[in-house]
């Protein structure tokens, strides 16, 4: 049997290619353990707002808060701005709402409610333990304005 060189070669390109995501991957979201000063410093402001667009930054942002949880780091308040398309994936019978429902009571979720009128999201479709906010941005100044450590994703 006879493979062409250059299908080999495409080949071997794609496993590396996966060999250096894996690799990265791992790296990443290898960090489990924070050192005490992190954790020293994570205390001295105790309240956490995001902004995020993407399924993959909600499910990394809820993540996030277990592993500052697992590593002692105290937490008042914890809250996820959302806006963009992900706010189509809110709703009820979801992979999102399974996702959320370990944090419901725990983590606050504020949905944009210009999103959702630009996407056709109705309320009643949103899944239990959302909060509509008029706009995401002036939610996040907001935050801020509390003395909130914020990230934009």
């Amino acid at each position: 049997m006879y493979l062409n060189i250059e299908f080999m070669g495409n080949i071997f390109k794609i496993v590396l290619i996966v060999m250096v995501m894996a690799t990265t991957v791992t790296v990443v979201h290898g960090q489990k353990k924070l050192d005490q000063q992190t954790v020293t410093d994570l205390q001295k402001t105790p309240k956490y707002g995001f902004i995020l667009t993407t399924e993959r930054h909600f499910k990394g942002v809820l993540s996030m808060y277990d592993l500052l949880i697992e590593n002692g780091v105290s937490i008042e308040n914890y809250e996820i701005v959302v806006k963009g398309k992900v706010v189509t994936q809110l709703v009820k019978n979801s992979e999102l709402e399974k996702f959320f429902q370990k944090y419901k009571g725990k983590v606050k979720v504020s949905v944009c409610s210009v999103a959702m009128e630009k996407l056709g999201v109705a309320e009643e479709t949103l899944f239990d333990g959302l909060t509509i906010t008029p706009t995401a941005s002036v939610r996040m100044l907001q935050l801020q304005a509390n003395g909130y450590n914020t990230l934009t994703y």
